[in-house]
């Protein structure tokens, strides 16, 4: 199913022997677009700290009671590797995290500089690339490709020929945690128009300037089937919607 990632925002942890907390956000994998960690404020019993659980960490969902079961005892929680979340997350942190844990990694050498996920994304997403931040600051090892959800919304969203709107929402498929869609709040193009976008749609990002560049003309969103943000995402609108762009995507070369 899919479901709207604010909407999972403030669900409750829940460790094998208690509650630790609550989500205030997701960090993804900028190439592979799948969520990695949930960070969880954890309130009076850290202190107010927040920690970060990786996905492969969690168990049942209980959508109901809107918590999330992790296979991890209060006590791991507690004695896990500080994690400064402001700051970029380092691969040797995640190491850290992943030996404390005894959890399998999720990173391999799939991609040539080995940073990215085992499960590549469709051929598209290779060709998303930054501008500024290619040339002023250099991806290394210690930079693994980790984006908050949290600090990515808002991020301006540039068609080929003018600007649509900004980042409000992302749509996660709940099963394999892949994030599917952006939702493109409108409101200074369309009034009271949301839309959606594919992460296979983007051509660039520039971190540095928070603006999203997709491979759609205006025109092409405009008339783009209506998106109603109260209405779970069907495999019918999700077909209509993909072969209503595929006339007007100009593929990358």
């Amino acid at each position: 199913m899919q479901r709207s990632v604010n909407s999972l925002i403030g669900y409750t942890i829940s460790a094998k022997d208690g509650k630790i907390g609550k989500v205030s956000e997701f960090y993804f994998d900028d190439h592979t677009w799948t969520i990695r960690y949930l960070v969880v404020e954890t309130g009076n019993w850290l202190n107010e700290r927040k920690v970060l659980i990786p996905h492969s960490a969690l168990g049942l969902t209980d959508w109901l009671s809107e918590t999330f079961q992790v296979n991890l005892s209060m006590e791991q929680i507690r004695n896990s590797p500080d994690t400064e979340t402001k700051k970029t997350v380092s691969r040797q942190h995640e190491i850290d995290l992943y030996n404390y844990y005894g959890l399998p990694v999720y990173w391999g050498d799939v991609y040539n500089d080995g940073n990215v996920g085992i499960i590549p994304f469709p051929p598209m997403i290779d060709s998303i690339s930054t501008t500024k931040e290619n040339n002023s600051t250099k991806r290394t090892k210690e930079d693994p490709h980790l984006r908050s959800t949290h600090n990515v919304e808002g991020y301006n969203i540039q068609s080929n020929d003018g600007e649509i709107g900004h980042v409000e929402d992302f749509i996660v498929d709940d099963k394999k945690w892949n994030l599917v869609f952006l939702t493109i709040d409108t409101h200074n193009w369309l009034p009271g128009r949301k839309v959606l976008v594919s992460p296979q749609w983007i051509k660039k990002i520039d971190w540095n300037e928070e603006k999203v560049y997709v491979n759609l003309s205006q025109e092409s969103i405009k008339n783009s089937p209506v998106f109603d943000p109260d209405v779970q995402i069907t495999d019918e609108y999700e077909k209509e919607l993909f072969g209503h762009y595929v006339g007007f995507i100009n593929h990358i070369k």
